[in-house]
């Protein structure tokens, strides 16, 4: 994140405002692009809870999307400091936020799978690249590497002769995959373009993120992959 202090805040009540894209996180004190740090809020009865749409009433404060940053924000006591009273954050409010962006995730696949968007299976997977376009391809986090290698290296040459970064997932497991899609055993999969492709690879960035794991692309990388996938 960028180190723009001058323009930022700590918290806002329109947190959803195009004018204000930026804001600090509270442990860096850095600022950057709102869709990379997490917005927490405090609830009533002054429980600290993540805001993940970032619509929720009331003053936020913003953490950096990583896990090792909420920890130390509770740590460090930087919600209370943040907003000048006293604010519970729970000892497990990271492990919480995990489970909040995962389920964001599974459910914005589903989503996509439902609106036909979806192919799960090597052989499907291998046809949706021939076939093309394909917005995403998603591993299992524990699959062989044998099966994934052979789809990467296609999907890859395929953008590369289209000039477009080649957006891999890999942060669900099969299970989850399978979960997510309603059948057993999903090892492989991808999404041609929509919608629901697109906040589906937003999820599964910020979840990477999270864990201070990445979204593979080729060519490029650094940056956030979705903001530069073209339409078709």
């Amino acid at each position: 994140m960028a180190k723009r202090q001058d323009q930022a805040s700590l918290g806002s009540t329109d947190s959803t405002s195009d004018a204000a894209p930026e804001r600090m996180c509270a442990v860096t004190r850095e600022s950057g692009d709102a869709r990379d740090l997490i917005r927490f809020v405090l609830s009533p009865d002054g429980i600290v809870v993540p805001d993940l749409e970032r619509k929720l009433p009331g003053r936020g404060v913003w953490v950096g999307c990583s896990r090792m940053l909420v920890e130390k924000a509770i740590r460090t006591q930087a919600f209370s400091k943040s907003l000048k009273t006293k604010a519970d954050a729970p000892a497990d409010l990271a492990e919480r936020v995990d489970n909040l962006i995962l389920k964001r995730t599974t459910g914005a696949l589903s989503l996509a799978n439902k609106a036909g968007l979806a192919v799960a299976g090597f052989e499907k997977v291998f046809a949706a690249l021939e076939k093309g376009p394909v917005r995403v391809v998603l591993h299992g986090a524990d699959a062989a590497a044998d099966g994934r290698s052979k789809i990467d290296r296609k999907y890859k040459a395929i953008q590369a002769d289209r000039g477009q970064p080649a957006a891999i997932v890999d942060v669900l497991t099969i299970a989850q995959m399978s979960l997510a899609i309603g059948r057993g055993s999903v090892v492989h999969a991808a999404l041609t373009p929509g919608g629901l492709s697109d906040r589906f690879l937003e999820e599964a960035e910020r979840l990477a993120r999270y864990r201070h794991s990445t979204i593979e692309a080729a060519p490029g990388g650094g940056e956030r992959i979705s903001d530069f996938l073209a339409e078709g």
